[in-house]
């Protein structure tokens, strides 16, 4: 198996680079300036920011609007932030320390390392209503990829009321209490022929703690934070950072959200720590962790991840028989796949209406609407910051549009 993985990462090595950009990507800093503006004038967000990373250096930082509208606190570069789902990627990277040294590989079976997940079951189409095992065992490739048939609740199927009941990712369980709990939910599909984004980075988490030895955010902690100069990031935040932190606005009136609903597991002294959300940081803080990726494992000496690993992650792992009705809403983040925690463009914007990007860029974002994203052709990375709930993702395709303008790349 380790042969195997090592094959895979010096074939992921020799694939041709990103295609490079058609013609230089000429940042408009005032089109960018004015489409930040005009988020909030319109009221589309309260308060927004944005900082560009590209040819080896800072080239734009931009705010508009409130990190705080009712106590008067404009959005700063030292404004902390709730990631949520952008979470996802440092997780990945996490768990990929551990396969570089070894610890596991992409391909075994999840059991081997959370015996719990030996008798997981799946509903069986043919005969609604009854369990069955599963075509074949989820593996850990199947959890970075979000194919392990695993749920996140509300799915509109019949696993939901299991996971209500048993309320997997409660603040109050252990990532080890989760694991248990998530083991009892049935899968939605069979591992590997759909895409569903689901708790299973959350799985990921519980098996760096396995694996590591270590409680998870102490590992992301010193094996992360610490290395990269991350030094705003946390998921146990101390109480000292709350006067720094951004509100969240809800729904088209722009409703502030109660604060107490959102720090629940990341200031209150919880249990969980997710592997899929709880990140609190700063943009330039979140930007080190995007340089890092664009640097290819490597920041300021700091060597996170061999180049070979962010070129698994970032490379589309998806079997093409799983196709655009196999993959929820994936294709709405643009044409393209899903690599190890990534969404991993593979082709250009095909109508006005997806996103502009560049091939071999990938990325993810966060329910309160925010972006991050890592260009490799045109030697380049992003983060936008928001706190706007739900997810609003016209704020996404019209900042990159005022970054790359409209009709980036041409075919």
């Amino acid at each position: 198996m380790k042969a195997f993985c090592a094959a895979l990462a010096a074939a992921a090595l020799a694939l041709p680079q990103a295609g490079a950009a058609q013609e230089p990507l000429v940042l408009d800093t005032a089109r960018i300036d004015r489409m930040l503006e005009s988020f909030v004038a319109d009221g589309r967000t309260v308060g927004d920011e944005i900082l560009i990373w590209k040819d080896g250096k800072e080239q734009h930082y931009a705010s508009a609007g409130m990190a705080d509208r009712e106590g008067k606190r404009p959005f700063t570069r030292d404004t902390q932030f709730q990631l949520f789902s952008m979470t996802k990627p440092v997780t990945g990277v996490a768990l990929m320390q551990l396969w570089e040294q070894g610890k596991f590989g992409l391909d075994d079976p999840l059991s081997r390392y959370l015996p719990q997940f030996a008798d997981v079951k799946v509903y069986d189409e043919a005969a609604p209503g009854k369990l069955r095992p599963p075509s074949r065992p989820i593996v850990i490739r199947d959890v970075m990829r979000h194919t392990a048939g695993f749920t996140y609740g509300n799915a509109g199927h019949p696993s939901d009321p299991v996971w209500n009941e048993l309320q997997p990712l409660s603040s109050d369980h252990t990532l080890a209490q989760f694991a248990d709990l998530m083991a009892q939910v049935p899968l939605l599909y069979d591992p590997g022929t759909h895409w569903h984004y689901s708790a299973g980075v959350d799985v990921q988490a519980r098996l760096v703690e396995v694996l590591s030895g270590q409680p998870f955010d102490e590992y992301v902690a010193e094996h992360i934070f610490q290395p990269l100069g991350m030094t705003h990031s946390c998921w146990k935040c101390p109480d000292t950072m709350l006067p720094n932190l951004a509100a969240i606005y809800d729904g088209p009136s722009l409703t502030r959200m109660p604060t107490e609903a959102w720090l629940d597991a990341n200031f209150r002294g919880k249990p969980m720590t997710m592997g899929g959300a709880g990140i609190v940081t700063t943009i330039d803080d979140y930007m080190r962790f995007a340089r890092m990726l664009l640097g290819h494992g490597e920041l300021d000496g700091a060597r996170i991840l061999q180049p070979a690993t962010i070129r698994v992650m970032s490379t589309d792992q998806l079997d093409p028989r799983i196709t655009e009705a196999d993959r929820a809403w994936l294709p709405s983040k643009g044409t393209g796949g899903f690599g190890l925690d990534f969404f991993v463009r593979t082709r250009p914007p095909q109508t006005p209406q997806e996103n502009r990007g560049a091939v071999g860029e990938f990325f993810w974002d966060g329910l309160p609407s925010m972006l991050f994203w890592v260009d490799p052709a045109n030697d380049m990375a992003v983060v936008f910051a928001t706190q706007k709930t739900p997810f609003d993702g016209t704020l996404h395709h019209d900042i990159r549009a005022a970054l790359y303008g409209a009709d980036y790349p041409a075919d």
